[in-house]
């Protein structure tokens, strides 16, 4: 506890002052939100979304042309077209505000789930709010910032500073790339059957980790598990629960900027709604009513670099009728009921090796010259990568891939086949698979 007050209030404010960010400022604000009722949190998304639609239509060149009839910033909102991957992708520069200069500005690149690169853009502030959310979100289990954790990431070599935060911060982190036995052996040996660790990282990885605890019989708890990244599935949330006797905390958002939801006391995840709103449209983009099933459009309400307004995000999802929400909650949030979408793959090596759909997000997301990929796996012994070239696409791109893939697989018996497509078919939930395994479904 003393530990934990110290890097509140010194290291934390240091950081804030060495790198003129606000993250601390805005982990405090996001504590207050919790606590607001639920007409306070409906009449501050409102005053968020009028700020941040003037703000749009008067600043940013693609939206130059709409009014804004009326004083109901709702009614505003269906004024505003659908905004793609592929409208980012390809007009970045026309969804800046005319009120920042793109030097300054921090990007965010990500194929994610979708295998579909888009670059976004915001300040330090921005950044700060969601960096404040996601931790603010961990704080839900009961982690506190300075508590033991174990984390996995898209990092594999941490370096300098990032080692340096990692003591600080008391963090084993681990690579989500790929998890062989040998690093797992080596992680459950470090915890040495102590139970004062949390758990976070992608849900497919934790996955990984429980598997290989069951498998060899490890009595390891965790005092909470923190999912984020990809689709904390059933199956996996069972695995982590029944491996380390421990609660699964899943969230819900997007590389591009977005804090979505996350779960606390229920099973329903709850939406932060100051930071994001949230709409279900049916196949035309109409609205649909709560307990029905359509694609997720979010509008970021505190994006002033960029303002991502309706911005499709290929995920389907139902919201909570409000007759349904529990009578005993513990904040006053909307609610999310369920989020659907697909399995994501395991790629298989051999020696039990496995491969997560982010040991290919984490290297194709620097790979400009592809547009889209799928990653198809027929036989144990090889991969075929299906891809979309891009601008300024040649051969030595997939020579490049391939040297970063193999940097994870360690086997050069493992063949990486490449087929150059014109069009890679969405899944039934509307999004692109990247990771297709044949093997799984045998």
């Amino acid at each position: 506890m003393i530990y934990n007050k110290l890097i509140e209030n010194l290291f934390l404010p240091l950081g804030d002052f060495m790198n003129k960010s606000s993250y601390l400022k805005q982990l405090k604000y996001w504590r207050k939100v919790d606590g607001l009722s639920e007409i306070e949190l409906e009449n501050l998304q409102k005053k968020n979304l009028k700020n941040i639609l003037e703000h749009t239509v008067n600043t940013v060149s693609k939206y130059n042309s709409i009014q804004l009839k009326g004083k109901d910033p709702y009614r505003w909102l269906e004024g505003f077209p659908i905004l793609t991957k592929d409208d980012i992708r390809g007009n970045s520069d026309s969804l800046l505000s005319n009120k920042v200069n793109k030097a300054n500005l921090i990007s965010y690149s990500s194929s994610g789930s979708s295998g579909i690169q888009s670059t976004v853009f915001m300040d330090k502030k921005e950044q700060s709010i969601i960096r404040a959310i996601l931790s603010h979100w961990w704080e839900w289990s009961g982690y506190k910032v300075g508590d033991s954790i174990v984390q996995t990431g898209m990092s594999p070599n941490r370096g300098f500073l990032k080692s340096i935060k990692d003591s600080l911060f008391k963090t084993k982190y681990i690579t989500a790339f790929s998890l062989t036995e040998k690093q797992l052996e080596t992680l459950f040996k470090e915890l040495n059957n102590t139970n004062n660790y949390y758990l976070a990282g992608y849900a497919s990885s934790l996955n990984i980790i429980a598997e290989y605890a069951l498998e060899h019989n490890y009595n390891i708890h965790f005092k909470a598990a923190i999912s984020f990244g990809d689709k904390m599935f059933n199956h996996y949330k069972k695995n982590v629960e029944k491996a380390f006797t421990t609660k699964v905390y899943d969230t819900y958002g997007c590389n591009e900027g977005f804090l979505i939801a996350s779960q606390k006391d229920l099973e329903y995840k709850y939406i932060m709604s100051p930071h994001v709103y949230l709409e279900i449209l049916d196949d035309d983009n109409n609205p649909l009513p709560d307990g029905e099933l359509g694609h997720v459009v979010v509008t970021r309400l505190d994006g002033f670099s960029m303002p991502l307004i309706r911005y499709k995000i290929g995920d389907l999802a139902i919201k909570l009728p409000k007759e349904k929400y529990p009578e005993n909650r513990d904040f006053n949030y909307p609610l999310l009921e369920k989020i659907i979408g697909r399995d994501t793959d395991i790629v298989l090596l051999s020696e039990n090796k496995k491969l997560t759909v982010h040991s290919f997000t984490g290297i194709f997301e620097y790979v400009l010259e592809i547009k889209q990929f799928k990653v198809i796996q027929e036989q144990l012994s090889e991969i075929t990568i299906e891809y979309i070239k891009d601008k300024g696409f040649n051969k030595d791109v997939l020579v490049r891939v391939t040297k970063e893939l193999q940097k994870y697989i360690l086997d050069e018996e493992f063949k990486i086949r490449y087929k150059e497509v014109s069009f890679i078919a969405a899944s039934k939930s509307g999004k692109p698979q990247i990771v297709e395994s044949k093997l799984l479904k045998k």
